[in-house]
């Protein structure tokens, strides 16, 4: 199921921003972009995901800017010492150098003094805003999904119409089965009232039966009705019986003896694909 979170906190140490982004997929699937600050985190983010979310491919990303207040402008002498000694070793190493800007210098990590970040402050309010996202994605989702169990049902009052009307008329295709079968025979010259004929008649009519299948095709509705009924994540589970769905349609289709037949059994797989997309965003 599709979401977009964005939310920010801010502090005196700078702002946090907190982005979550989900699209389709059968399983979940979290990808994290984390500052430095957070990169202890990432693990209890990642169960923090699973507590939310069951799939969907998920992109959650921290970005953290430090507030000019944050960072002191007097320059650390012996983080310069040290940059100054190293900048020395590698022109001895390779030779002349480029010469490097004193806004070089000052850009270069730890000179600034007093420019490290509170990261204990920055984890709890990381925390706490991840929770306010998730609750949000978790919320877009549960809304979508709301919006797709009206298409859904639909659908399977559809499916459960069209096997209905199988029901009513397979008594009229077996008669129209036997009376060819009787022709057939009579053109080789057997009798109607032949053994052969009843044979034929019983193992054409097993053959063709579809009872079974028009059974199996109910229930799995039924089944499908109540998952959308059911509370938590159901995606899983309605992804296992479309596939049961569709079987039992192949089945139904290939056991056709009736123009009309074969167009209703096409119409029911119609049904259970565009089921099968739409299942996609389900959590």
């Amino acid at each position: 199921m599709t979401a977009f979170v964005r939310r920010q906190t801010q502090a005196e140490w700078g702002t946090l921003t907190c982005e979550c982004r989900t699209v389709n997929h059968r399983y979940l699937d979290p990808s994290l972009r984390l500052p430095d600050a957070l990169r202890p985190r990432e693990m209890a983010y990642r169960e923090r995901l699973g507590q939310y979310l069951a799939r969907g491919r998920v992109e959650l990303q921290f970005r953290l800017e430090g507030t000019d207040q944050a960072r002191s402008q007097d320059p650390d002498p012996v983080a310069l010492r040290q940059l100054r000694q190293a900048m020395v070793r590698v022109e001895q190493e390779i030779g002349d150098t480029a010469p490097v800007s004193p806004l070089e210098v000052l850009n270069w990590p730890g000179v600034l003094a007093g420019g490290e970040l509170p990261e204990e402050a920055i984890v709890a309010a990381a925390d706490e805003l991840l929770d306010a996202t998730l609750d949000e994605v978790a919320e877009q989702r549960r809304r979508e999904g709301e919006r797709l169990v009206p298409l859904l049902e639909e659908r399977l009052d559809a499916i459960e119409a069209h096997v209905a009307e199988l029901r009513r008329n397979m008594p009229e295709w077996r008669e129209q089965q036997r009376q060819r079968l009787v022709e057939r025979l009579a053109e080789s010259g057997a009798e109607p009232g032949d053994e052969r004929l009843a044979q034929e008649v019983a193992i054409l009519a097993q053959k063709a039966d579809v009872t079974e299948e028009l059974d199996r095709l109910e229930a799995h509705v039924a089944e499908v009705r109540a998952a959308l009924e059911s509370a938590g994540p159901v995606g899983r589970r309605l992804d296992f019986l479309m596939q049961e769905l569709n079987r039992e349609a192949n089945t139904l289709s290939s056991k056709s003896t009736a123009a009309e037949l074969t167009r209703l059994a096409v119409e029911i797989k119609v049904l259970i694909e565009q089921m099968r997309e739409q299942v996609q965003n389900v959590e």
